[in-house]
């Protein structure tokens, strides 16, 4: 019987993975987020990816919209990519992306740091 080791979107996440290690491979370590942004919607385009940049994320509290953060890349409005470049990810990054999660009723995430030698990937689930 064959295991079935695919995640949720794997296709449009192993997609953005490919795209973000090119830009990484070609950039570098150490640079601004923002240029690695900028390089990663290049891409995205150049492979076909659909992918909305600095999508806005509406929170709400008790039914309250309360106003708005950005996420870095709604990709095929299934999976949200945020994009760090800091020495190390930390619990307040996964928390942030819970967050865009929940508000933006999606399931899938990825936190993707640029800041190391090797890219940094972590795929959050809800």
């Amino acid at each position: 019987m064959a295991v079935n080791n695919h995640y949720l979107y794997s296709d449009i996440t192993d997609r953005v993975i490919k795209a973000a290690t090119k830009v990484h491979r070609t950039l570098g370590p150490g640079l601004v987020e923002k240029l690695y942004q900028r390089a990663l919607k290049v891409e995205f385009t150049n492979n076909g990816i659909s992918a909305q940049r600095e999508k806005q994320i509406y929170m709400q509290y008790e039914g309250h919209n309360i106003g708005f953060d950005k996420v870095d890349f709604d990709v095929d409005d299934k999976v949200l990519v945020e994009l760090k470049s800091v020495s190390e990810l930390n619990k307040i990054h996964q928390a942030q992306m819970i967050s865009y999660l929940k508000s933006s009723k999606r399931r899938v995430g990825l936190i993707i740091n640029f800041a190391n030698i090797k890219l940094e990937i972590k795929r959050v689930i809800v």
